[in-house]
């Protein structure tokens, strides 16, 4: 049998650790019953990722992150909390007899031993980074315990007993998913039956990551749970269901829309997180490149016309709009919105919500907005020739009016209102300017790293006259869920209207005519500004066309 190597020794071999740091180590860890792994890293005479290479590279044991993992119920109860917390190591797969185990030190072979013997099974253990785990641990076995507390109540004839309590299992289990969500940044959390599962999905920074995988029978208790918490009708499933909450969490108010929808497999539930405690952004901290700030300063500073900001779901289209109200909101203008639904409440301004089961519109509501004397008006989104109709006529006639509109670029735009039927000289009459935007994450600044751009990045960056010799991007750490990313910006290009594009809408001129006559005047597109950011390291250029594709240079 290979004699067993230590972490001191394969620091050492390494030239990481100096032998008078190992001995000095060795000594104190005697006194204070420390891992040595973790003793080097307190003393900072390693990192924890140094430590992680060596065991990798020297060793052959795979690194995992563990946010990546689907980790079965089966595999987690192999492993009492217990022990998991007292090794930090955490199951993840079963292989045949063989039981993969996640664990900071992979060289703690008293802990190896302890659980083969707990197990009757092979531990192959895999490295992951300490913070990862303790969440991991907490996450899993906090879950696992309410889990197994609904399966223990849960009969066949009363499927639905666990929600009436408040301190039920299920009401535990509901709380810690979006607790979980709203600690982690996501913006959407996702309940998707499966046919024998039900999947735990966030979206965190626009991606798409699977949490966890629950029992499908858990399936009815978390869908009338989270019913019940957005006051629905929890015997209708059927029919899709809206609603919404508003949940303390950490002394932060959030507010959660909830969406029921009727699958093959259930009712699938997509609830949007919308953090109220955080500041609204300020109109210069959106991201705005200085001539496109000067653009948007001049679309919104105007007595009247229409502006409008365009882009697919999720681009931050109602970030920039109520940035753009913010900067408008003074004691001297009347500003009256019309939302669905009312995303954030400013003070100072008369905001109203649609409610299509009242009979109120958004054109219905726009028409009562204009008998009450405002200066500004905020459309939430035009959806309709109807809507679009009288929000250019108000522009027409001495309104300011904000909206957003799905369009994949801005001259894109004016085809787009054209196609819902507004006449071209109204278009031509009222419009102002036409933002639009995308959002692309953000380099994680905690594990970013220079590098040379490829041969391929030089010569695009080259093209769109940025010679940048070096570029950014994230190696990926515990702040970032290993992904290299954190937090998002806006990439932006905005087309202001002037006498000549009037006349070209009035003649309804084709798209690429539009850019052609905007990019003469001015006129940065969305990719140039996307390259810009990327190469001051704020994000990448292969996020810029994850965002974009091919599309993002007409």
């Amino acid at each position: 049998m290979a004699p067993r190597k230590r972490i001191g020794d394969l620091l050492l071999e390494a030239g990481l650790i100096s032998e008078e740091q190992l001995q000095n180590a060795l000594r104190e860890q005697k006194e204070l019953k420390l891992r040595l792994g973790e003793l080097l890293i307190t003393r900072h005479y390693i990192t924890e990722q140094q430590m992680i290479e060596v065991l990798e590279f020297q060793l052959g044991i795979p690194h995992v992150q563990l946010y990546k993992q689907t980790i079965e119920t089966k595999v987690i109860n192999m492993i009492p909390q217990k022990l998991a917390e007292q090794h930090q190591v955490l199951p993840i797969k079963l292989e045949g007899n063989k039981l993969v185990l996640a664990m900071s030190d992979p060289l703690d072979y008293f802990a190896i031993d302890e659980l083969r013997m707990a197990t009757g099974l092979r531990i192959e253990p895999v490295i992951a980074s300490k913070d990862e785990l303790t969440r991991a641990i907490k996450r899993y076995y906090g879950l696992q315990e309410s889990i197994e507390q609904i399966n223990r109540n849960l009969q066949p004839q009363e499927e639905e007993k666990p929600v009436a309590e408040d301190d039920s299992p299920v009401v535990r289990t509901v709380n810690q998913i979006i607790i979980q969500a709203v600690q982690i940044g996501a913006s959407d959390i996702h309940i998707d039956p499966q046919e024998d599962s039900l999947r735990i999905r966030y979206r965190v920074d626009g991606i798409m990551r699977t949490e966890r995988t629950l029992p499908a029978h858990m399936q009815s208790v978390i869908v009338a749970r989270v019913k019940i918490m957005g006051n629905l009708n929890v015997a209708e499933r059927r029919l899709p269901q809206d609603g919404r909450l508003e949940m303390d969490i950490e002394f932060r108010k959030v507010d959660i829309r909830i969406s029921t929808l009727p699958t093959i497999h259930g009712e699938k539930i997509v609830m949007r997180v919308l953090d109220l405690g955080n500041s609204l952004t300020a109109i210069d901290q959106l991201g705005l490149s200085p001539h496109n700030y000067e653009l948007m300063m001049r679309g919104i500073g105007h007595s009247h016309g229409i502006v409008f900001i365009t882009g697919p779901t999720g681009s931050g289209k109602t970030t920039t709009l109520y940035s753009a109200l913010s900067q408008l909101n003074k004691e001297d203008v009347n500003i009256i919105t019309v939302e669905d639904p009312v995303e954030y409440q400013l003070q100072g301004i008369n905001q109203m919500q649609v409610n299509p089961v009242t009979g109120l519109t958004f054109a219905r509501g726009l028409r009562a907005i204009l008998r009450q004397d405002p200066n500004i008006v905020m459309v939430g989104e035009i959806r309709d020739v109807e809507t679009a109709e009288i929000a250019v006529r108000a522009a027409m006639t001495g309104h300011l009016v904000l909206s957003t509109l799905h369009s994949n670029s801005a001259v894109n735009s004016i085809t787009r209102l054209i196609d819902m039927g507004v006449e071209p000289f109204l278009i031509a009459s009222a419009l102002t300017c036409v933002v639009a935007q995308r959002l692309v994450r953000r380099v994680c600044t905690h594990c970013a790293r220079e590098y040379t751009p490829t041969e391929d990045e030089a010569a695009l960056l080259a093209r769109n006259r940025l010679p940048v010799h070096k570029l950014r991007y994230g190696t990926g750490c515990e702040h970032c869920g290993r992904t290299g990313y954190r937090g998002r910006l806006a990439i932006h290009e905005i087309m202001e209207a002037d006498s000549t594009l009037r006349s070209m809408v009035l003649n309804k001129r084709p798209d690429n005519e539009y850019f052609a006559y905007a990019s003469e005047k001015g006129l940065v597109p969305i990719m140039q500004d996307g390259l810009e950011k990327a190469a001051a390291g704020l994000t990448t250029i292969s996020e810029i066309y994850r965002v974009l594709g091919s599309g993002g240079d007409e």
